[in-house]
């Protein structure tokens, strides 16, 4: 008697990964936001991870990632934390947003802070988006973020989260 062949695994996409940039550059800008960025050894349990490992995790006011975490997830939930209110910063675990708004936002604002960390930039962040997943109904985060996120920028600048 044979065995059954083993369930196909999908290979995880060729994004850049926190352990590929520049530690102190990223917990910097972070930090600029009243974050703190922590990382966990390999093989550990990202606390805080709303979609399980390697995914990001959030705490409060603390970011968790390993050196597999994709950066575009870092961002991302670090973005989750940035636009809440200090009141409910402090109440987060796990899951960050209750609004379509401020995930949109979100998802914005990760774009714009890429273009700040050496070697990631805002072109390369959205290409990891779109490899991971992330979908828009322009078909590419590229086309959303230039054509159909002006709601998300004024939702920012509303709340003095990005300059008019």
């Amino acid at each position: 008697m044979s065995n059954p062949p083993a369930p196909a695994v999908e290979p995880a996409p060729d994004v850049i990964r926190v352990g590929a940039i520049d530690w102190a550059a990223a917990s910097d800008l972070l930090a600029r936001h009243g974050l703190r960025l922590n990382r966990i050894g390999d093989g550990q349990k990202i606390p805080g991870s709303y979609w399980g490992e390697p995914e990001a995790g959030v705490i409060a006011s603390d970011v968790y990632v390993r050196a597999d975490t994709p950066v575009h997830s870092m961002l991302h939930e670090a973005c989750h934390l940035i636009v809440l209110p200090a009141e409910r910063r402090a109440q987060v675990h796990t899951d960050a947003t209750d609004s379509v708004q401020e995930e949109d936002a979100t998802c914005y604002l990760q774009i714009l802070l890429a273009a700040q960390l050496p070697g990631v930039g805002s072109a390369r962040l959205m290409a990891d988006m779109d490899a991971w997943g992330y979908t828009y109904r322009l078909g590419s985060t590229r086309a959303w973020f230039e054509g159909d996120a002006e709601d998300a920028r004024a939702w920012l600048v509303e709340r003095k989260l990005l300059p008019e």
